[in-house]
């Protein structure tokens, strides 16, 4: 696995790779400084970057929602996306729906204040379709009782939107209210993650 500690696209896979407890080696790779080497496993000098030893010819997969699906196929045994065709291209759809939220965080990330009151509009408007669709589902996750492919594929940028408080004057933070299903699975993620380390400490 090609990755880089801080891309959010690296992130989905990493997710992806441990939901399913499947083996690999990460090498983390200077996006400012790629190795010339990097075109061979990523053409287009993109992580994540996912070799693939066992394979005929050692191919490598780029992109995350393709690393992504093709691990969801090739090792069923903990499924992610669901089974149903149906519900499955929906949540592809949420998925690809989901980008401009991105879109709209990026402009924050690299914009600053003057890229803000119409980002944070376009942020606000893209989760309340998330925020609605969470509560149709009444779970706590997207998949369910636990993280699904679709919990999976948006949470890098739920976790990167601290980050708001801290470049915007106001100190802006996700509305509590508004996007009450939302934060609560942040805070359950975040809890079950701080739980995981501090499992690992002990053993």
């Amino acid at each position: 696995m090609y990755s880089m500690r801080f891309c959010p696209y690296a992130h989905r896979a990493h997710l992806v790779l441990n939901a399913k407890h499947i083996p690999h080696h990460t090498i983390y790779i200077n996006l400012k400084e790629k190795p010339e080497w990097l075109t061979e496993v990523s053409p287009l000098g993109k992580v994540p970057a996912l070799q693939l030893p066992k394979e005929e010819g050692n191919p490598a997969l780029i992109e995350s929602l393709i690393v992504a699906e093709y691990l969801d196929e090739k090792y069923p045994e903990v499924p992610l996306f669901p089974k149903d065709p149906l519900k499955k291209a929906q949540d592809k759809i949420l998925i690809e729906r989901f980008s401009s939220v991105v879109g709209a965080l990026y402009k924050v990330f690299l914009g600053g204040t003057e890229a803000a009151p119409n980002a944070l509009t376009e942020i606000s408007k893209g989760l309340d379709i998330f925020e609605k669709e969470l509560s149709s589902r009444g779970t706590p996750y997207f998949g369910g009782d636990k993280p699904g492919m679709l919990d999976y594929m948006i949470w890098p940028w739920f976790e990167r939107s601290a980050m708001l408080k801290y470049l915007l004057p106001e100190k802006y933070e996700l509305d509590k209210e508004r996007f009450s299903k939302l934060v609560n699975q942040i805070i359950i993620c975040m809890l079950k993650f701080v739980l995981n380390i501090f499992q690992l400490m002990i053993d």
